[in-house]
């Protein structure tokens, strides 16, 4: 039998918890409190300096990213102006090289009837003729 039961008047030996009544702490665990106190200290301030630290990582990589999205969009608008500004002259160049043929073939076709104006009025009677009958149907 244990000697709790044979002596009712022992203490018994219950843990010294920090704010219990009746607790004794000694010196040593004051000790290792306020050295644990000073290390947590410590480590918050650290914790700050990283993530001020971490915050001006994260701004500066912003700014280059932000940059470098500006360079390569300068860069697109003067290849997509110059594209612009080429695929233009193609089309002025084709534009004026159609207005070119239209009117030889304009010129062409009034040096035609003044040679032949009698074969210029049958072949329109023949064509107006043709088109009179696919307009019926």
């Amino acid at each position: 039998m244990s000697d709790e039961k044979n002596n009712p008047g022992a203490t018994t030996h219950e843990p010294n918890l920090p704010g219990s009544i009746g607790s004794d702490v000694n010196p040593g665990s004051q000790e290792n409190m306020e050295s644990s106190k000073q290390h947590l200290k410590e480590a918050g301030e650290a914790l700050r300096a990283n993530l001020e630290t971490s915050k001006s990582h994260v701004k500066h990589a912003a700014d280059d990213l932000r940059s470098a999205a500006e360079a390569k969009a300068h860069e697109l608008r003067t290849r997509a102006e110059n594209t612009a500004h080429e695929l233009r002259g193609r089309a002025e160049d084709a534009y004026s090289d159609a207005r070119a043929k239209v009117r030889t073939f304009q010129e062409d076709g009034e040096e035609y009837i003044r040679h032949n104006p009698s074969k210029s009025v049958l072949t329109a009677l023949a064509a107006g003729f043709v088109l009179g009958l696919i307009i019926r149907r």
